[in-house]
């Protein structure tokens, strides 16, 4: 499997506002410190990947410096999950009485939160970064790369690179991940789907 191609999708550790379950979809909040001490040195040395990818914002930012403190990461505004507007940090019990709310639940592929993004823009964002990570990654001949993301963004991706499911069927622990292998570059570059999907576990399971 020399010429295997490896795109591992972690997201980012738990931030104070994940532990009480609100939305903060670009809210640009920190990694809780109890969770960078948790994440600090769960991956082997040197790193199994050859380059580090993430969204822009500090918590996934922070994650890919603690898991991957040797190399340089490069951000991608792409990779941002939802926009969900006048929702930002907000919880489900402070929403649960909004009748916006309450439909957007009911169809998240229609609904658009308040001055937020619809899907539809924010899949659109996703595939737009993806095309950007294959520039890159042909440009550089790379084989192993990880994105350090959000949960939306990796639920995406995981639909698209290796099975199609409901967006919320698949379950994406904070500080977790996956790994999709492919077993040949040519399959990778003419977009068939992954041919592995392996579970990466780097912290205890978390609510939020």
């Amino acid at each position: 499997m020399d010429d295997a191609v490896v795109v591992a999708l972690f997201r980012h550790g738990l931030t104070e506002e994940n532990k009480r379950q609100a939305y903060i979809g670009w809210t640009d909040s920190p990694v809780c410190e109890d969770v960078r001490e948790a994440l600090t040195g769960k991956l082997p040395k040197p790193s199994p990947y050859e380059q580090i990818v993430t969204s822009d914002l500090k918590r996934c930012l922070q994650t890919a410096n603690i898991l991957f403190p040797e190399q340089t990461p490069i951000s991608f505004s792409e990779f941002r999950e939802l926009h969900f507007g006048d929702w930002e940090g907000k919880t489900y019990a402070e929403l649960s009485d909004d009748p916006n709310y309450k439909e957007w639940l009911n169809n998240q592929y229609e609904k658009i939160p308040p001055n937020g993004e619809s899907y539809s823009v924010f899949s659109d964002r996703i595939e737009k970064g993806w095309q950007g990570v294959l520039t890159m990654m042909e440009k550089n001949n790379t084989h192993r790369i990880v994105i350090v993301t959000h949960g939306g963004v990796i639920r995406y991706l995981l639909s698209k690179l290796y099975e199609k499911r409901d967006f919320w069927e698949w379950k994406v622990p904070h500080g977790n991940g996956f790994e999709l292998v492919w077993s040949s570059d040519e399959d990778f570059r003419g977009g068939e789907r992954c041919t592995l999907l392996r579970a990466v576990s780097l912290t205890e399971s978390r609510n939020g």
